[in-house]
């Protein structure tokens, strides 16, 4: 388990830059040492991002995109307070895997499709199916595919100047601490 003064050393961040991320993206707030290493994995994952140039509205839009498929999915059945956090960290089946919440999907994003009728929880039936109410689970999945390859070609674009970057930083003479 981690705290928040915790996570901001491994980051090389103020608790004040993680504190307006847990603000903007939504994010639960944890007492102590209490964040889990997922939670964790989540906040690396947006600061890694955030490194290689790729906008926080970007990445605000991709998760509640993410959170959406998750909640239409059903996969908040799980009753943990960070449920939509708890598949960060997995790096299995990256292929079949959302960008921030590392959910697996059980099938390659490539396909873009998903079995509309999964349900992960054992909650009964709502009075309305999620499409007759606007809500339809490929479009959002759609939606998100499209942030996330627009998010890649941008880390990829960006990956040789950050190597180049990271090369030349290595021969500056060492800071006052």
């Amino acid at each position: 388990m981690h705290s928040l003064a915790d996570m901001a050393e491994k980051f090389s961040r103020p608790t004040v830059y993680l504190s307006g991320l847990q603000k903007r993206f939504e994010l639960p707030v944890l007492e102590g040492a209490n964040y889990t290493d997922s939670y964790l994995e989540f906040l690396r994952t947006v600061v890694y991002l955030r490194t290689f140039g790729v906008s926080e509205e970007t990445l605000r839009n991709l998760w509640f995109l993410e959170k959406k498929l998750m909640t239409l999915l059903h996969v908040d059945c799980a009753g943990s307070q960070t449920w939509f956090l708890d598949a960060c960290g997995p790096t299995t089946h990256r292929e079949r895997r959302l960008l921030l919440s590392n959910f697996d999907l059980g099938i390659p994003l490539e396909v873009r499709e998903i079995q509309t009728g999964l349900n992960f929880s054992e909650r009964p039936p709502e009075l309305f199916e999620g499409k007759a109410m606007g809500e339809d689970a490929l479009r959002v999945l759609d939606e998100g595919l499209k942030l996330r390859e627009n998010i890649l070609h941008e880390v990829h674009g960006e990956l040789p100047q950050v190597r180049s970057a990271a090369k030349w930083a290595a021969h500056l003479p060492k800071g006052k601490n």
